[in-house]
């Protein structure tokens, strides 16, 4: 199995298993045994289940946090970024709806470091985000009336709750719902 293919299998097998048992009740041992791979093939890549517990929700952050950027830098007027920054969140987080389960359960069983390692790299992408909103408001096109950390938290508890009511098999793709999150959002802001 090459590197890539046993991290990956670990971390698909620890998301089922988390996800089913919940990460403190999930052992390494069932990790490696659904993995199909040895303890030490995944000690080589995660050195606790705490390591595995943070990069199920780096994978996914990180991922953001680049498509953030590559908007950020693009040619599209302020309006055009927040509007593909909101859809892209959200696709994204619909994408990785079960990951995103287990973390936001599990979150509180990290380590001190890995919770401070997690608040800062997501602190790191709310200040990015939040620049969007910023340009808009010098622009003269979104509310100042508001705190600016209101109108972020305002936005993130829709998409943070996603696992608790979106399914892949209703009536909406995450497409439609991602723009009707974004609508309802942008409207809330305009001027």
């Amino acid at each position: 199995m090459k590197s890539f293919d046993v991290q990956e299998s670990v971390i698909s097998a620890a998301v089922e298993l988390f996800a089913l048992h919940g990460f403190g009740s999930t052992s390494v041992q069932q990790v490696v045994e659904a993995a199909g791979v040895t303890k030490g093939a995944m000690y080589h890549y995660f050195r606790s289940k705490d390591d595995l517990l943070f990069a199920i929700y780096e994978q996914l952050l990180t991922l953001q946090s680049e498509h953030l950027r590559a908007i950020i830098a693009s040619d599209l007027s302020t309006a055009d970024k927040l509007r593909a920054a909101c859809i892209d969140v959200i696709e994204t987080s619909v994408d990785s709806l079960q990951e995103l389960t287990v973390f936001f359960q599990s979150a509180h069983l990290l380590s001190e470091d890995r919770r401070k390692d997690v608040t800062q790299r997501r602190r790191a992408y709310n200040d990015e985000f939040a620049s969007l909103i910023e340009s808009g408001r010098r622009e003269g096109i979104y509310r100042s009336d508001i705190p600016r950390a209101v109108l972020i938290a305002h936005f993130f508890s829709d998409v943070h709750y996603l696992s608790t009511w979106f399914s892949p098999d209703g009536p909406e793709d995450k497409t439609l719902v991602a723009e009707q999150l974004t609508d309802l959002f942008i409207r809330s802001i305009a001027v």
